[in-house]
């Protein structure tokens, strides 16, 4: 489905963008362009690539012109530009807002007036339930992707959201931060070590991104259900692959942090559509005949239950060292490192 079409990545240098290259190089796509600000990090990835398929745009999704330009004769967009740090975000909200969800509007806005046939954006589960700037700034992303989707025919642009809890080893997340920590001999730094976090793979967040562009209708959410671990036994578990004896210190919830995440509401899992591994949530497509609010219900709402990272099946240790010894990221530390990790038939699964 992608032979000869043209693939925009907005964000497109960063930890996606690198998985979706990778893994449409494999294809007999005709074009990936990779849409960012930051130069140096494009030339670097011009440098590893190295293949004429991949066309490299500089611009800001806070531009509409930059985003303009960059979508002519684009197929399908997935759109991953984003500020994604609670505690910057925390600090510097109105920067979260210009480029999470005015940088979200000028994205559709373009690939609807340039044709674009799909849009994927993507969203996180701590835009469920908000508390902080980043997921507040997402949360409303999401409802920019809606609202877009009942003005427009899913015959010219369809138009589409994943969602997904915390990505395993990519850029700014814990764990390069704990295995930076184990390798350097510092204490490894906790928030709570009762904190819960939905565990996922880039593959799989490639994986729910391409099932999406698959399955989606008009203003779909599409969520992979995910294993969840505590802090505590995260940090342990790396400990142990790493053979380290690091102190281990508390140091308490950051700014914007929760003790756990959700990744669908109550309100949303009384509609949404159980597919084995994802769940699909359909837009809300009622309209602004106000009666509707006041005379109909949802009983079904108050006896639901949302899907957390409390809730959903909660890895121990050896599980998580399961997990963690199939990431690149992992083998490649042990590696530069120096050190092997003897795997045992328990910990291959």
């Amino acid at each position: 489905m992608f032979k000869d079409k043209c693939l925009l990545i907005t964000g497109g240098t960063g930890s996606f963008g690198h998985a979706v290259v990778k893994r449409f190089l494999k294809t007999d796509i005709g074009e990936i362009r990779i849409f960012s600000r930051d130069e140096k990090k494009q030339d670097d990835m011009r440098r590893e690539l190295k293949s004429s398929k991949v066309k490299f745009y500089i611009g800001d999704v806070r531009d509409y012109n930059s985003v303009l330009n960059a979508m002519q004769g684009v197929d399908y967009v997935f759109h991953a530009a984003a500020l994604k740090q609670v505690p910057s975000c925390e600090f510097f909200p109105m920067e979260a807002v210009k480029t999470n969800v005015i940088g979200t509007d000028n994205v559709l806005n373009a690939a609807i007036a340039c044709g674009v046939k799909k849009v994927i954006c993507l969203s996180t589960d701590k835009a469920v339930y908000p508390i902080n700037a980043m997921g507040l700034s997402k949360a409303l992303m999401e409802k920019i992707v809606i609202a877009k989707s009942r003005m427009v025919s899913p015959e010219k642009t369809t138009l589409c959201c994943t969602r997904y809890g915390n990505v395993m080893a990519s850029r700014g997340s814990v764990i390069p931060l704990f295995v930076q920590q184990i390798k350097s001999g510092q204490p490894l730094t906790i928030t709570d070590p009762q904190m819960t976090r939905f565990l996922m793979s880039l593959d799989e967040a490639v994986d729910l991104v391409l099932y999406a562009f698959e399955n989606a209708k008009q203003g779909d959410i599409f969520v992979q259900k995910a294993p969840a671990c505590t802090i505590g036994d995260l940090a342990q578990a790396l400990l142990e692959i790493f053979n380290a004896k690091n102190e281990i210190v508390i140091i308490g919830t950051r700014h914007g942090e929760k003790l756990y995440e959700t990744l669908v509401t109550r309100e949303e899992m009384s509609r949404a559509e159980d597919l084995g591994r994802y769940y699909r949530i359909p837009a809300d497509t009622r309209d602004l005949n106000y009666e509707k609010y006041f005379e109909e219900g949802e009983v079904r709402i108050s006896y639901g239950w949302e899907y957390t990272s409390h809730n959903t099946q909660r890895l121990n240790v050896e599980e998580i060292k399961k997990l963690l010894l199939n990431l690149d990221y992992i083998k490649e530390e042990l590696k530069n490192w120096g050190r092997e990790y003897e795997i045992s038939s328990s910990d291959r699964g």
